[in-house]
């Protein structure tokens, strides 16, 4: 083997992109003022006083390599590249029960007394509107609050109000939306959301393939917000919403927050294929007593959140390719509403492996979390990174945020990627792309004459 002695280096793409700077306040908006939104809303506000750290927040914690090992040049993604600064954050948004966004955070029983003190006027102060919303799409839950409209469009039209309200109200010319709110029922893509045109005819027509989800990001699209999936519902995931979002100009991301089970399997299934260890079976179960718990036991929202999580395996492993280790694995993902656990989530995993000569291993792990502590600060980074997205110019699916999504969105043409440190490595690229630092590869040779 030779070896190239020139001194001529191997140059590494240097693009870099016009951003806007961040002006003025930034208007968050969450349709589903719950257990996630409000641990979100009053965590940012006792880290704006000092009170807490931004823990779990790639954007506010995470560093960033620039260049070679030796430059050692490692700053925090927040000073690398113009993110908003939390302290112009502001929230709004709708809800089916009513009240302020204290009493949510109340009644999700997240955060403690003491917290919850700590920020009450704040959360009080935060507007909520009534939502958009039909029991069929989401059958455990009664609302006490919700909007009137004789159309599926003059709902998004009432929305789009909202919106317009709220950001004069605010002083602001920019927002982020994001779904914050319970996973409705399990819908299949139609015609109905190949095209805009037959999207916007449904939306007048009351197509019952368009749930409210749906008319919360047409109505933000509309208005020039990017918007975010956080639950598995359909949303965003079809070609009329990102035409829509090309023809505005807007980002779009998701779907389904990535943040206790699936997590985890974004790390252990990526381990077994890089040691070419073979799966035999995977099974996941959980207990949660929140609301998602309450919805999710029902069988149709079951079903959306079962199709995202069952989906990792399969596009990790790759079985077209690896037919002897993982053609023939018995996948089961269960979910059972606990009530006396409330937000405290425990997930486990019994995994049956084997290696040389097929000899059988198992690994099991339990995980018990806090539902909605790990999701605040996911959250909190696809809020920023999105309207990051926004004034660099982007639009359309946002595949460099995948790293926050179970389910992530991708264009239709290739699979998504769900290797947790692949997705890792593409996210920390696009922002050296952005800002036209060279990309790492991790090969860690250089020519030289």
């Amino acid at each position: 083997m030779s070896i190239n002695n020139s001194k001529k280096k191997v140059p590494g793409p240097r693009r870099g992109m016009k951003i806007e700077n961040p002006s003025g306040p930034l208007t968050v908006f969450t349709p589903g003022i719950g257990a996630v939104s409000t641990t979100l809303m009053a965590g940012v506000e006792m880290i704006r006083k000092g009170q807490r750290g931004p823990v779990g927040s790639l954007t506010q914690m995470g560093t960033i390599r620039l260049g070679k090992r030796t430059e050692k040049r490692s700053p925090l993604i927040k000073n690398f590249v113009p993110l908003a600064d939390i302290n112009d954050m502001k929230f709004a948004g709708w809800d089916i029960f009513g009240g302020t966004a204290y009493d949510a955070a109340e009644k999700a029983g997240v955060l403690n007394k003491d917290d919850l003190k700590l920020t009450k006027n704040f959360l009080e102060g935060i507007e909520v509107m009534p939502a958009v919303f039909e029991r069929k799409y989401v059958k455990r839950l009664q609302p006490k609050v919700v909007k009137k409209a004789k159309s599926k469009m003059e709902f998004a039209e009432k929305l789009r109000d909202d919106i317009k309200a709220t950001m004069k109200k605010n002083g602001s010319q920019r927002g982020v939306m994001v779904w914050c709110g319970s996973t409705e029922t399990y819908i299949e893509q139609s015609e109905v959301h190949k095209t805009l045109k037959n999207f916007e005819k449904g939306l007048r027509e009351n197509d019952p393939q368009i749930p409210p989800s749906m008319i919360y990001a047409y109505a933000a699209l509309k208005e020039g917000i990017p918007f975010a999936n956080g639950a598995p519902n359909l949303t965003v995931d079809v070609p009329a919403m990102n035409e829509l979002a090309c023809k505005e100009g807007l980002p779009l991301a998701g779907k389904d927050f990535k943040t206790g089970q699936t997590l985890l399997k974004t790390v252990f299934a990526p381990m077994l294929k890089a040691r070419m260890l073979g799966l035999s079976g995977w099974f996941s179960t959980n207990i949660l007593g929140n609301q998602d718990g309450e919805v999710l036991d029902e069988p149709g929202s079951f079903k959306t959140k079962e199709v995202s999580k069952l989906s990792v395996l399969e596009y990790i492993l790759q079985p077209e390719l690896y037919p002897e280790l993982y053609s023939d694995y018995y996948h089961k993902v269960r979910i059972n509403y606990y009530p006396p656990r409330g937000d405290n989530k425990e997930s486990w995993d019994n995994i049956d492996i084997f290696g040389w000569l097929n000899y059988p291993m198992q690994i099991k792990v339990n995980f018990q979390c806090r539902d909605s502590i790990l999701a605040a600060p996911v959250l909190l980074d696809i809020i920023l990174f999105l309207d990051l997205a926004h004034r660099a110019g982007q639009s359309g699916i946002q595949e460099w945020m995948s790293f926050y999504f179970k389910s992530p969105m991708c264009a239709p043409e290739v699979y998504p990627e769900h290797d947790l440190f692949i997705q890792m490595t593409k996210l920390k690229n696009y922002l050296r792309y952005l800002m036209g630092e060279e990309l790492i590869t991790h090969l860690g040779v250089e020519y030289y004459k």
